[in-house]
């Protein structure tokens, strides 16, 4: 028989127990959210309304959205983030300090021109300070052109060259007919952020000029212009590619699954890369 005094000194080794699996728990959930990492989609400079029969626009949004499944979205791209461990985000409004913190990663794709909306918000000086602050702290800021006709360059180019990264606001990779080997990029032997794509489809590109301290991080094979280059800047990186890239079409969409195309993969790849980098 267990006496009184041995009931009590088993209550207390209990609820000593269940505090320490508490602590234990409560720990493990702290952790959880220091680690998790968002990256944020921007949708306000790129806020683009497809067009109707009339030529004029209509209220349907479209062109590099989380939500959009269909072959201008950027849904395959969302899932291949949350895979690799981050959360999405959207951003209607101009960046700001408040409205950037909990994020990792600020991704901004092809700003409109009056090609594309009514009324294009465009990346102003302020909207620069505010970004190379967050950055400097350690934000990652990915941001993913186009070519020189479907994309607002003028107020672009201050934001990317505050970073060492000249838009050059050209067209290269073309590709005729459906004829895709025009655009393919080789990915050589050893890259440390394509680890498993080997060939790429950029289509209808600018290229990029550097200095300060930008690296190239994709080049040309044979023609040898820059593509894609990241820049450190203070705890934080800059990523810029002269191209949309990773959108449903692309992602092994049109190219098809079977004909060595490794778009998914570098995909893959990069949002790797991209987590690894984060402060």
């Amino acid at each position: 028989m267990i006496n009184i005094a041995q009931m009590i000194k088993l209550k207390r080794l209990f609820m000593k127990k269940n505090c320490l699996l508490l602590l234990s728990l409560s720990l493990l959930s702290i952790a959880g959210i220091a680690q998790s990492k968002t990256v944020t989609l921007d949708y306000y400079f790129n806020h683009e309304f497809k067009k109707g029969g009339d030529g004029k626009f209509n209220t349907t949004r479209f062109h590099y959205l989380w939500e959009d499944k269909e072959s201008s979205g950027y849904s395959i791209l969302g899932d291949i983030f949350k895979k690799n461990g981050f959360n999405l985000k959207t951003l209607e409004v101009a960046p700001s300090e408040e409205n950037l913190k909990g994020t990792s990663v600020y991704l901004m794709v092809d700003p409109d021109n009056e090609k594309e909306t009514p009324n294009p918000n465009y990346i102003l000086p302020e909207h620069i300070k505010v970004l190379k602050k967050w950055v400097k702290e350690g934000g990652v800021l990915v941001i993913m052109m186009n070519d020189s006709i479907n994309c607002e360059f003028e107020h672009a180019k201050p934001l990317t060259a505050a970073f060492g990264i000249q838009l050059n606001q050209d067209i290269k990779s073309h590709a005729y007919n459906d004829n895709f080997e025009m655009a393919a990029f080789y990915i050589p032997q050893n890259d440390p952020i394509f680890k498993t794509a080997k060939k790429v489809y950029l289509k209808e590109v600018t290229s990029l000029t550097l200095s300060k301290n930008a690296k190239p991080i994709l080049v040309h094979q044979t023609e040898k212009y820059t593509v894609a280059a990241a820049a450190k800047f203070g705890k934080g990186t800059v990523v810029v590619v002269g191209d949309p890239w990773f959108y449903n079409e692309y992602i092994n969409g049109r190219l098809g699954n079977n004909n060595g195309w490794d778009n998914d993969k570098a995909a893959d790849d990069f949002t790797k890369w991209l987590n690894a980098i984060i402060k």
